[in-house]
């Protein structure tokens, strides 16, 4: 490596030495804050740096709270992705995939925070549409396995996408209980709530798929009987 090289490379890794401790220190001002009562003046603050050194590398504070949730995006989808393994069946691919992505969100609440823009108040309308279209579509790159694995099981795109919702918004419910911790008032484990739906939607749509035939029959003492 020439000394020319060795040097941009050199600059390189500062400037993302620099601009990792920028997020840090963001991140801790928007859970204390939230991103209305963030500012660049308190993130520079936070991070040791002057506000002129934080516009260098983001335009404004929807930028860096973008970046982080973008950061964050990635970490879940590589949860997601490493989950499960190709000689599992439709139902336990679904059951390994979804699995990831709550477990993800319930071992980092704050990447949850982030996510569903729950940080004090925190709502998209500060970001860019662009942005924010980029930002959903990560998000539901993340969830688009367990929509496979339905399709895999039989459903039809429609009837996935739509069952593949439902079993999303029940997870994120469950999280929330679990971060604000209200599911102490019914002495639950979100975990074990979401494996007992995640279980009974894999056996709701083999039963569907399998339909079990029965007849009913009346023995000689005027009993009926369920015959399979």
């Amino acid at each position: 490596m020439d000394a020319a090289q060795f040097k941009i490379d050199r600059q390189q890794a500062m400037n993302d030495s620099r601009r990792a401790l920028m997020l840090d220190a963001a991140r801790v001002v928007f859970e204390k804050l939230g991103i209305e009562g963030a500012s660049i003046r308190e993130i520079a603050k936070q991070a040791g740096y002057t506000p002129g050194a934080i516009y260098s590398y983001f335009e404004n504070k929807e930028a860096i709270y973008g970046a982080l949730l973008a950061e964050s995006l990635e970490h879940l989808n590589i949860e997601v992705e490493d989950a499960g393994h190709k000689g599992m069946s439709p139902a336990e691919m679904l059951d390994a995939k979804a699995s990831a992505w709550f477990g993800f969100f319930a071992a980092n609440p704050r990447d949850l925070d982030l996510g569903f823009y729950l940080v004090q108040g925190m709502r998209p309308r500060g970001l860019t549409a662009e942005l924010n279209f980029k930002l959903n579509d990560r998000l539901h790159d993340a969830l688009r396995p367990c929509e496979a694995a339905l399709q895999a099981m039989g459903l039809s795109a429609e009837d996935a996408l739509r069952e593949n919702t439902s079993l999303f918004a029940h997870g994120v419910g469950l999280l929330l209980m679990q971060h604000t911790g209200r599911i102490r008032m019914f002495g639950q484990d979100a975990t074990l709530l979401f494996g007992a739906y995640v279980i009974g939607l894999v056996e709701r749509l083999q039963s569907v798929a399998n339909p079990v035939k029965a007849t009913l029959e009346i023995d000689d003492d005027h009993r009926v009987q369920f015959l399979l």
